[in-house]
């Protein structure tokens, strides 16, 4: 490879660089509009969840067909980057299949299973194409897909088949130039899935096969520094975001809903008990609940960016089952969506929050929150733990204590439940007076 292509190739890859750069502090800038919230407890169960969910895809396998399938393309992602980062040495050095020479028998072995993996991919990406756009698989198909989010879906699937037949045929060229002792070219062993386009490229001249290498050599490199690129402004941000994601985690029991410490401590002074720091002076409670990104915690934002929209919390979802407007899905979308506005708007010189929107209303509907059962069903189901029921809840808590906007049979019942404490309006002695009612019939 020339000074010249040297030259280009690490031009190219700062301005990616750069670019890349830009977007990582946008997106931590976005997260970062939410609240602040530490959740470092309990480290070491933390790194296990990481291990299992992130890393291990575990709770993907509770469909075996799809779980298989991605795993491919994960383990795919992950193992073929290894030859990227060859690919890059290759193109700053300007040699050409650095680890060869050092690497023996054993570069020819890691050859052959980095190629196993494309074909793998090649196979995964099809199949769910099919599954997207000729099944049409429920779950894929709901409304809050419509337009760009499923336009996304198809357009990395397709990226990733382009990039891996470019890998293969860059393999086949490049191994009959071997084969013919042209150039530079070094004869790596056999290789299974690429020697299957050997038919095809015999025939061609060596300087058509070197062109078609150079091709597939900077059409794959460019492409995976575009696809990067791309990743931060598709939901497939989720192949890096997993990992903090399932860190962070609530490992509190599910059901088990977070007051606000700020109101815990005023009750329990009311009731005369002893309130939590309270050589402290009290916090000023600036809202109730979440009207917007920024009454969110940082921690709900990351969730948003981290959504795979793979829908298996909306399929799940009793409300939406029963055909309710609410989806988990579409919540975490439209969090993610709004912190995005806002950060734009920020960067731009706008408003920001002040642009007259708020999450709630022109993102997320009261029926929509008011369709929800808290039943967990969407937090259990996520392959990287997002909880959309705590945004859900955070937002009816604002509904309900700023806006006394929850209907008039909840209204009741909270009335109810502060003066009778419980859902039925009668009084606390009177609560066993069906127990005695039954005991009469058993005499009877």
């Amino acid at each position: 490879m020339s000074i010249l292509y040297q030259l280009i190739f690490i031009l190219i890859l700062g301005v990616a660089g750069y670019i890349l750069s830009k977007r990582i502090k946008f997106l931590r800038r976005n997260i970062l509009l939410g609240k602040a919230e530490v959740r470092n407890d309990q480290p070491a169960l933390r790194w296990k969840t990481m291990g299992l969910v992130a890393l291990g895809q575990q709770k993907m396998f509770k469909r075996v067909v799809p779980a298989f399938l991605h795993l491919l393309i994960y383990v795919g992602f992950l193992v073929i980057n290894l030859e990227v980062l060859e690919f890059v040495l290759d193109g700053i050095l300007g040699t050409h299949r650095l680890f060869a020479p050092y690497l023996g028998g054993l570069y020819s072995a890691a050859m052959n299973m980095f190629e196993f993996l494309a074909v793998g991919v090649l196979v995964s990406c099809f199949a769910f194409l099919i599954r997207r756009n000729v099944t049409k698989v429920p779950r894929l198909n709901k409304p809050e897909l419509k337009g760009w989010p499923a336009m996304d879906a198809n357009v990395i699937l397709v990226i990733e088949i382009v990039l891996m037949f470019a890998i293969l045929k860059m393999n086949a060229a490049d191994q009959i130039l071997a084969e013919r002792g042209v150039g530079h070219y070094v004869l790596v062993g056999p290789l299974f899935f690429s020697g299957l386009f050997h038919p095809i490229f015999e025939g061609f001249s060596d300087t058509f096969l070197i062109f078609v290498e150079r091709a597939a050599w900077w059409f794959h490199i460019i492409g995976i520094l575009a696809f990067a690129i791309y990743v931060t402004y598709s939901k497939h941000l989720h192949i890096f975001l997993a990992f903090p994601n399932t860190w962070y985690s609530n490992l509190k029991p599910k059901g088990e809903m977070q007051n606000m410490p700020e109101v815990t401590n005023e009750v329990n002074m009311m009731l005369g008990i002893p309130a939590e720091n309270a050589a402290e002076s009290p916090a000023e409670i600036g809202r109730f609940g979440a009207k917007d990104v920024n009454d969110l915690s940082w921690i709900n934002v990351l969730n948003a960016y981290s959504c795979t929209e793979c829908g298996r919390c909306t399929a799940e979802c009793p409300a939406n089952i029963t055909g309710k407007k609410l989806s988990p899905r579409k919540i975490m979308m439209d969090v993610r969506d709004r912190a995005d506005e806002v950060g734009k708007s920020i960067d731009a010189g706008g408003p920001g929050f002040d642009d007259g929107k708020s999450l709630l209303g022109d993102y997320i509907t009261k029926e929509e929150l008011n369709a929800c059962t808290s039943c967990n069903a969407c937090v259990e189901a996520c392959p990287v733990n997002i909880d959309p029921l705590s945004i859900i809840l955070q937002m009816r808590r604002y509904v309900a204590m700023e806006e006394s906007g929850t209907p008039a049979q909840w209204n009741a019942m909270f009335q109810n439940m502060e003066t009778s404490f419980s859902p039925w309006k009668f009084s606390p002695s009177d609560r066993f007076n069906w127990a005695e009612n039954v005991k009469d019939e058993e005499v009877k």
